[in-house]
This record gives structure tokens, C-alpha cells and sequence, in this order.
């Protein structure tokens, strides 16, 4: 792998097509940035601000920040800073309820806005997930203990009120008698970016972040990792649940993201066992979740693969994976992309170098946006590859994971520079 030319060509989209359109999109009067764009990113269907996205914002723009200070990316470092900033006090002065939950939808000026009629504005822990990673990043950018301890005690009141039950997780309520894979995979990543702020910071709290994220490593692997190396989506202990389309269901992409999570915090740890056993389970996905027709990550596949099989119990969230289980998605295969360049400088197995040229193939014939006028990418295909105008999760054109994951190889491959 020439890790020289695929560093030039992944700051190069990065600087020409993803920032470009991210940039245009901030708000810099309130704060934050503006989401709610059509598939093509044409056009700004709504000024609302999904917190959500607000904070997963924030944790990239702090990331760039540190990166151009470090000399690892070109641009404007304070400009980045300064918006970060404006996005920190946003979420910092509306984001949060009286109980200390974070509100899920926004206005434009930070009003607290009903996502659902009816059904008030804590309606996602998610959210709150997404405000500690942002509060914590920005921590680490600007040196801040008392951001980051903002983000701590947000978090374990979070963690307390999933000890009682007590949390909801739209826009995918976890179907009752199931328990949800996506719990302890987001935990482990807010637990782990709060152990390295801290870390960072040389903060007391660092053992134990680093201990609780541990734990949600093990729920990841002795739970809901099963034998062929996948991992189960929804998983029940009761028998009559366990012929259903729900419990067969496999997620490629959230399975795929989960297992770097885990092979980060393996490495970090020196776990031999642990990382070989999530770079396996990477292939193992790849191998099942991929179409070898068309090309691509299914959103959903069933666990022999292939269109998802099972008893219907006719929730909302089975019918969503019945009628969208083929499409193509931007964000499992920028997950992908990022998950097979890491396993590979790890092992230099090259299956994985294989498969990351694969995939990488694929992304570039598919996902950028034409119109280079926008830049960016459609992030919604048919499983063809052809854009098609449908919502996914939130109604949003989502900022974080392809830049997330082009961030993170322009560090991985800033380390193998030289090496090859």
C-alpha cells in the first residue's frame, strides 16, 4: 500500500469537497451548524439544529483545530477554534433540560423544540452522547478541566439514568424483550474519548473512565459478539423472540464501527486477544454484509446474509429494516473505509489492504457528489448506487462520519509516512 499517495489523496478530498461545504453551512451568529439539506445538499430544507449533530459537530471542528496546530492538516486553525467556540456555548446554553438531560431538536436561536408532537424533548440518549463527545474534544482543543468535567458529570448522570431504566434512544426504540448492541458501542466510545481528554489533561478521572470503558468492551465482545465474528444487533434471552426477524438482524455498518472502537482501546491496552478477535470480526462482516452483485455495504443483512429472515412482530423498527435493508448508506462505508486502513497498518494482513481497495473503489464511484459546486457527498443510494431521496435517522445531512473517519486516516497514515 503506497501510504504516501493515499495520505495526498485523502487530504486533497477532504480540503476540496468535504470541508468546503461544511464551512459554508456554519452558523456564525448563534453557533453550531445548519444540517437539514436535501440528499444532494442543495438545498437547506430547515434552520432547526438536531443536538445530535450539533455535538458531533463540535468534536470535529475541535479535532481540526488540533490537527492544523500539530501541522498534520493545512487551514486556518484559529478560525476552526473560534467557531468551536460559538458551537460549545450554543449547546452549553440551551442544549440542556432542567434534569440535566440534553434536548434533542433545537431552533435555529436554540429554542427546545418537540422532535415528535407530543412526546416532549428528551427523546434520545443519543443526543446526550453526542454533546460529551463534542464538550469532551473541545475540552482537549482548548485545555479546558472544566469543560471536560461538564462533560463528565454529564455522563454519569447519564449512566444513572440508564441504571434505572430511565433513558429513551429514538429515532430506534429498542423493541421490548431485546436488548440493543448500540447501548454498550456508544458507551465504549464516549467512556474512551473521556478517558483520553482526560488523559490529555491530566485529569484524576482517567482510571476510572478507562475502567468503564473497559467494561463496555467486554459487554461488546462476550455479548453481543457471537461465533462466526459478527455482531448481533438485538439480542434476547427469550426463547419465543429468537425465530424474528429482529434477533436474525445483523447492522454491517454499526458492527464494523463498533470493532475499531474495540481495536483502539485493545491497542491501548495491549489486549493481543481482544484486538485479533475484532480485526477478525471486521472480515467477518465485510465477507457476510457486502453485495458481490452491485457492490457495497447493505444497511441490514440477515445472519446467514443476504435480505433479512424471520418472524415479523410488526414493530416500526422491523419495517424499516424490511424496506430499506439493500440500500447503500454513506456512513458504513466511510466506517469501512477507516476500519480496513487501521486493521491493516496493524497486522498488515492483506486481506484487509484488499479490502479497504475495495471499498475505497467503490466509495469514489458512488458517493461524491457530482456537482462539485457542493461537494460533499449524496449519502443515500439505492442498492444500485443510485441516490435516492430518503430520510435516515435524523432528517439531516450529517457532518460527522465521513469527515470523522478521513480525519482519522489522515492521523493513521500521518504515522505510517515514512514506513512503507
Amino acid at each position: 500500500m503506497n501510504f504516501n499517495e493515499l495520505l495526498k489523496n485523502t487530504e486533497r478530498h477532504v480540503q476540496t469537497s468535504l470541508l468546503p461545504f461544511w464551512e459554508k453551512a456554519m452558523d456564525h451568529v448563534y453557533g453550531g451548524v445548519y444540517t437539514c439539506f436535501n440528499n444532494k445538499g442543495d438545498t437547506l430544507l430547515s434552520r432547526d439544529k438536531y443536538t445530535w449533530s450539533q455535538g458531533r459537530f463540535l468534536w470535529i471542528e475541535s479535532r481540526l483545530y488540533q490537527m492544523m496546530k500539530k501541522g498534520l492538516m493545512n487551514g486556518d486553525q484559529e478560525f476552526f477554534l473560534q467557531h468551536a467556540e460559538k458551537t460549545y456555548e450554543f449547546l452549553r446554553g440551551n442544549a440542556f433540560l432542567e434534569n440535566g438531560n440534553c434536548a434533542f431538536l433545537l431552533t435555529e436561536d436554540g429554542k427546545k423544540k418537540e422532535s415528535i408532537a407530543g412526546e416532549g424533548y428528551d427523546t434520545s440518549f443519543f443526543a446526550d452522547c453526542f454533546v460529551i463527545l463534542g464538550f469532551s474534544e473541545y475540552s482537549r482543543a482548548t485545555r479546558n478541566q472544566e469543560i471536560l468535567t461538564e462533560a463528565i458529570n454529564t455522563f454519569n448522570h447519564l449512566l444513572n439514568r440508564l441504571d434505572m431504566g430511565n433513558v429513551r434512544s429514538e429515532p430506534y426504540p429498542v423493541p421490548q424483550g431485546f436488548s440493543s448492541h448500540s447501548f454498550p458501542m456508544i458507551l465504549l466510545n464516549v467512556a474512551q474519548e473521556l478517558a483520553d481528554s482526560a488523559e490529555h489533561l491530566g485529569s484524576s478521572d482517567e482510571p476510572l473512565l478507562a475502567h468503564q470503558a473497559a467494561g463496555f468492551m467486554t459487554d461488546v465482545m462476550n455479548t453481543f459478539r457471537i461465533k462466526d465474528g459478527t455482531i448481533q444487533e438485538l439480542k434476547t434471552d427469550q426463547e419465543p423472540l429468537q425465530d424474528t426477524l429482529l434477533y436474525r438482524h445483523r447492522n454491517p455498518g454499526h458492527g464494523i464501527e463498533c470493532m475499531w472502537f474495540v481495536m483502539a482501546l485493545a491497542e491501548k491496552r495491549n489486549e493481543a486477544k481482544v484486538m485479533e478477535e475484532a480485526c477478525m470480526s471486521i472480515l467477518a462482516i465485510l465477507d457476510k454484509g457486502w453485495d458481490h452483485e452491485y457492490g457495497g455495504l447493505y444497511r441490514f443483512i440477515d445472519v446467514d446474509g443476504g435480505n433479512p429472515q424471520g418472524r415479523r412482530t410488526s414493530t416500526e423498527y422491523e419495517r424499516l429494516i424490511e424496506e430499506t435493508w439493500d440500500t447503500k448508506l454513506w456512513w458504513p462505508h466511510s466506517e469501512a473505509l477507516y476500519a480496513s486502513l487501521y486493521a491493516f497498518c496493524h497486522t498488515r494482513n492483506p486481506m484487509f489492504e484488499e479490502w479497504f481497495h475495495r471499498i475505497q473503489e467503490y466509495v469514489f464511484q458512488t458517493f461524491p457528489n457530482e456537482n462539485q459546486d457542493v461537494g460533499e457527498w449524496i449519502q443515500i443510494r439505492d442498492r444500485k448506487g443510485m441516490p435516492i431521496n430518503k430520510q435516515v435517522a435524523l432528517p439531516v445531512k450529517d457532518p460527522y462520519h465521513i469527515l470523522r473517519n478521513f480525519l482519522l486516516m489522515i492521523e493513521l497514515l500521518q504515522k505510517q509516512h515514512g514506513g512503507e
